[in-house]
């Protein structure tokens, strides 16, 4: 564990301000340089450590400490930190290329200006609309300094986002099995062009239960041709066809996916089809019509949500035939997550996945100037993805996505018949 004191030689240059600013910020950047400090002190001193047994003709060490490097700032999530990092002398030299060794900080890199968290929320600044001139403003009240962080900066860092787009668009998925889907368009709107961006989002379940970006493409205009041509290249990438698809029922996923992966069975989301009901009712009946939905996809099985169904059609057919008929029309492919693990079915009645993510996008957009071109909105919602991926949990009982892959068949949510393959290894084992 590390250790914070004070040297007693060291210069109270950098000391929290008695008056002015904020005292709470000046406190949190002292103890970020502190820690930082003596993080790097520690790095060090064990790289000198474990050389120490390394001598020359002599009977000296080959590595030993060298004062400091030149200080620079470092922004960081705490604000603009000062960092005087301590420099080592290597003298050894590498038999292999025949050039001298030496001394890399993986607590900070040379030249490093800045924390990976802080690069982490560009792109979403940028998403929401900041333009890459507003980034020094911004970024000097949020980090207490923009150093390293110029429009310059930005933009290299733009173009670089979407080099990693296209390498992402273009990987093999050989390797990997998706068993479950979910797909959804997005829509940007960008500054620089009449059009609007309509992003293509495919979200997959692996056969370990965690979640991953599967893919992303500009779809113009979420038509079926668009999806089709980006479930074919994944396809021709080596991705199998998923058990189960999650979207929205106005997509043209659904014809695509009959073309590409015919197999692959439908699962219509619940938030798109709530919206599209409540759209066809007056709000007085909203509240009992929440209720009464709400019984149908919560049901305990498939038959209590059936009757569900059929109480809802007789309450309001006969007034809102229209709301009644999105419902009754829909219900095998709304209903179809009740034949997979009941651990599963809060995940597979709805696109939230994506929904969730791109939240505050959603909220944001009536305000923001979105962003400069379509590749820079494509790159831009690639980073928001990346960094959301981090956080996205695995599905309930992730041991039985692998069933659901092999065959496996479930009754109101319990597993009744496990694939022959997985039976006869049980009986091997």
């Amino acid at each position: 564990m590390l250790t914070v004191v004070h040297d007693e030689n060291e210069s109270n240059e950098h000391a929290p301000a008695a008056v002015g600013g904020s005292m709470l910020d000046e406190l949190a950047r002292e103890g970020a340089r502190r820690m930082l400090a003596a993080a790097l002190q520690a790095e060090v001193a064990a790289y000198i450590e474990q050389c120490a047994d390394e001598l020359d003709a002599d009977g000296r060490r080959l590595v030993v400490r060298n004062g400091y490097h030149q200080p620079r700032e470092v922004a960081t999530a705490a604000g603009a930190v000062p960092v005087r990092a301590p420099r080592v002398n290597d003298k050894r030299v590498d038999e292999a290329t025949g050039e001298r060794r030496r001394f890399s900080s993986a607590i900070l890199p040379a030249w490093a200006r800045k924390s990976p968290q802080v690069a982490d929320v560009l792109p979403l600044l940028y998403l929401h609309g900041l333009s890459s001139g507003d980034f020094v403003a911004a970024l000097e009240q949020f980090c207490g300094s923009a150093a390293g962080l110029s429009a310059a900066t930005i933009t290299r860092l733009t173009r670089q986002w979407q080099d990693e787009a296209r390498a992402f668009h273009d990987r093999s998925l050989a390797g990997v099995d998706y068993v479950y889907l979910w797909v959804d368009g997005i829509h940007l709107k960008v500054r620089l062009e009449a059009d609007k961006v309509c992003l293509l989002v495919m979200i997959g379940v692996r056969a370990d239960g965690s979640k991953e970006l599967v893919a992303l493409a500009d779809g113009y205009r979420e038509s079926a041709e668009s999806w089709a041509d980006l479930l074919r290249d994944c396809k021709r990438r080596g991705m199998q066809a998923p058990v189960l698809a999650v979207g929205d029922g106005a997509l043209g996923f659904w014809k695509a996916l009959h073309d590409v992966f015919p197999q692959t069975r439908e699962q219509r989301c619940w938030f798109h089809k709530l919206g599209n009901v409540l759209a066809a009712l007056p709000k007085s009946a909203h509240p009992a019509a929440k209720k009464a939905l709400a019984e149908i996809y919560a049901a305990e099985d498939v038959d209590h949500a059936r009757a569900a169904a059929k109480a809802f059609a007789a309450e309001y057919g006969v007034k809102w035939p229209k709301a009644a008929a999105k419902i009754t029309d829909d219900l095998d492919v709304l209903l179809a997550f009740f034949e997979f693990p009941a651990e599963h079915w809060v995940h597979l009645r709805t696109t939230n996945p994506i929904e969730s993510t791109f939240a505050t996008l959603r909220l944001r957009q009536r305000v923001t100037k979105g962003p400069g071109s379509r590749a820079a909105g494509i790159a831009m919602a690639f980073k928001l993805l990346e960094s959301a991926q981090a956080r996205w949990r695995a599905v309930n009982a992730p041991h039985l996505v692998a069933l659901v892959r092999a065959g496996a068949r479930f009754k109101k949510g319990k597993l009744v018949e496990r694939p022959a393959e997985s039976a006869t290894d049980e009986q091997a084992a």
